[in-house]
């Protein structure tokens, strides 16, 4: 294990992924992750903070990995049966995954976010530190060409599919520990999440851009070619005239970015990228298997001054 700390800004699907490699090669305990919050709504009665419970999976070697939402081997009989009733639900909510929202829904009323995940991560057998970006309420409206739409209207119901022209998000202030964990990590790595969605809204935290300044910085791009791995990331950058390329990642980082790790396949843009950032780290970034996702965090780590 490598001894070193770090703290990873992650939202829901890619960054889960690096994850995965990270907790093979660096002690658990070294690791932080802070996690968006900007999509977390109530559902059903329950609070559903989908890329937090999405880490917590991760570590805890829950997750289903196939979807990157939910718990692996999962049931669905209380969703199956709410819809026999006449009140079907917007998301797909697995048995075992809604008692961990149920719980945290409780916890949530006596302590707040954060500690509900504290708590919840330490009965997962978690040694890794998950703090949520913000406990505060917060919201995210798409702007589309049908209409103003919900988060979760415009991924699920719409499938993604309206045209995006615009994206409005609510600031908030961070959770206590979010900028004092980057600024006591050795390094920050900001995984291969939606910059829009994901990691912009921690980056608007107070504190978060400058703390990043003076700490040395990883970046892992989510877009390969002109494209995201996955996900509405695309769109959303497309929206806001940002460059749908690594050069568009970097460039919402630049003011502290020291290094950006992108895909085989933009190796043709190191030269434009070094413009942007110092260093610029080309390898495989298509995590497929634990052996790719353990490399690249290899990869990443040994790129630490």
């Amino acid at each position: 294990m490598v001894d070193i700390m770090i703290t990873v800004l992650s939202g829901g699907t890619g960054t889960p992924k690096l994850l995965q490699g990270l907790k093979e090669i660096v002690d658990a305990k070294d690791l932080t992750i802070v996690v968006n919050t900007l999509e977390n709504d109530y559902f059903s009665g329950v609070y559903v903070s989908a890329d937090i419970d999405t880490v917590l999976y991760t570590m805890a070697d829950m997750i289903n990995d196939e979807f990157w939402y939910g718990v692996k081997d999962d049931t669905f009989i209380t969703h199956e049966r709410l819809e026999e009733l006449g009140c079907p639900e917007l998301l797909r909510i697995g048995d075992i995954d809604r008692a961990t929202k149920i719980q945290k829904t409780q916890l949530m009323e006596k302590h707040g976010l954060a500690k509900a995940c504290e708590i919840q991560a330490k009965n997962m057998g978690i040694e890794s530190r998950i703090i949520p970006m913000s406990e505060e309420d917060s919201e995210i409206k798409i702007i589309t060409d049908i209409g103003e739409l919900e988060f979760h209207e415009f991924l699920i119901k719409h499938q993604t599919e309206p045209e995006v022209l615009d994206l409005k998000f609510s600031n908030v202030n961070p959770s206590d520990g979010v900028v004092d964990a980057i600024k006591n990590s050795d390094a920050v790595i900001i995984g291969p999440s939606n910059p829009i969605t994901s990691i912009l809204p921690i980056l608007s935290l107070e504190g978060v851009r400058d703390a990043l300044k003076d700490t040395y910085v990883i970046a892992v791009s989510p877009i390969i070619g002109s494209g995201a791995v996955s996900g509405p990331a695309s769109k959303f950058m497309n929206a806001l005239d940002i460059d749908v390329s690594a050069i568009g990642v970097a460039s919402l980082y630049e003011d502290f970015l020291d290094n950006i790790v992108i895909d085989d396949k933009d190796y043709n843009l190191k030269s434009q990228l070094n413009q942007i950032v110092n260093k610029v780290t080309i390898t495989n970034t298509i995590m497929n298997s634990l052996d790719v996702k353990k490399s690249l965090a290899q990869i990443i780590v040994d790129s630490i001054p």
